[in-house]
């Protein structure tokens, strides 16, 4: 399979959000399960139907000076008010090095959204820097996360300190009437009744095991362009296009 290069680029995905991922791949992820969070991650999915191997965390960098002018030149003229960090691989993989290049692009005088499982916690050495760049950082979590959600959940809280600290939670339509699904369920609801959050509704395909085990309920639902099976436990979750969005992955919030 093919790795990613390792020249940093800026795209837009369907949604319309522009994203400059430092790292590309999610080796961290994979090495949880072969097919990325909760067996079903979108840019594990999409990298695999392009060839890429998404096991592989590649760091991007800015070929040289004038690539990074370029690239700034081309945020200062995009139709949003921010950047994205953390699309298609985990900016903690590598967290010295995403702080370098938020420093580099804060030139260009959008506001910068970093998504993230932190699947490596940030040094402190690095928060006084993080704290001057007033990032917009989005913990990624789930009633899925296991043993890792009260560690998320702990560096959501410290991130609080030093960045506009945003929790992104995936949501799913639990069955209580199954034992797994009442159990997920309720782990869901203190989570709902303990903090404010975006809600990101679970996009599935009706194979998964949450599905053929009764844990989730699924239904068809319009995605941008598209019918898709999500377990969608808010019937007002936001499923269009990143620039009708109102919360604008957390800067609104």
């Amino acid at each position: 399979m093919r790795r990613y290069s390792k020249k940093i680029s800026l795209i837009k995905n369907s949604r319309g959000v522009y994203d400059l991922d430092t790292i590309k791949g999610c080796k961290q992820g994979l090495s949880h399960s072969p097919k990325g969070c909760y067996s079903n991650c979108y840019a594990y999915n999409i990298a695999n139907r392009y060839g890429y191997d998404f096991s592989k965390s590649v760091i991007r960098s800015f070929k040289n000076k004038s690539h990074e002018e370029n690239i700034k030149s081309k945020i200062r003229d995009i139709d949003m008010p921010f950047v994205r960090i953390g699309v298609a691989g985990d900016p903690s993989e590598c967290w010295r090095h995403t702080v370098d290049v938020c420093e580099k692009i804060k030139e260009a005088g959008k506001d910068i959204v970093i998504i993230t499982k932190h699947w490596v916690p940030m040094p402190c050495s690095l928060y006084s820097r993080v704290k001057k760049l007033g990032l917009i950082i989005n913990t990624s979590i789930s009633a899925l996360d296991g043993g890792l959600l009260d560690y998320r959940l702990k560096e959501y809280e410290k991130m609080k300190h030093i960045s506009k600290s945003v929790l992104r939670v995936v949501t799913c339509d639990f069955n209580d009437n199954n034992t797994n699904g009442l159990y997920l369920k309720n782990i869901q609801d203190k989570i709902f009744n303990s903090y404010n959050f975006l809600d990101t509704a679970f996009r599935l395909p009706d194979d998964h095991y949450l599905v053929k085990n009764r844990v989730v309920h699924i239904e068809k639902v319009k995605f941008l362009k598209h019918s898709v099976y999500a377990s969608v436990y808010n019937k007002d979750v936001y499923l269009g296009y990143c620039k009708s969005c109102p919360e604008m992955c957390g800067i609104n919030m």
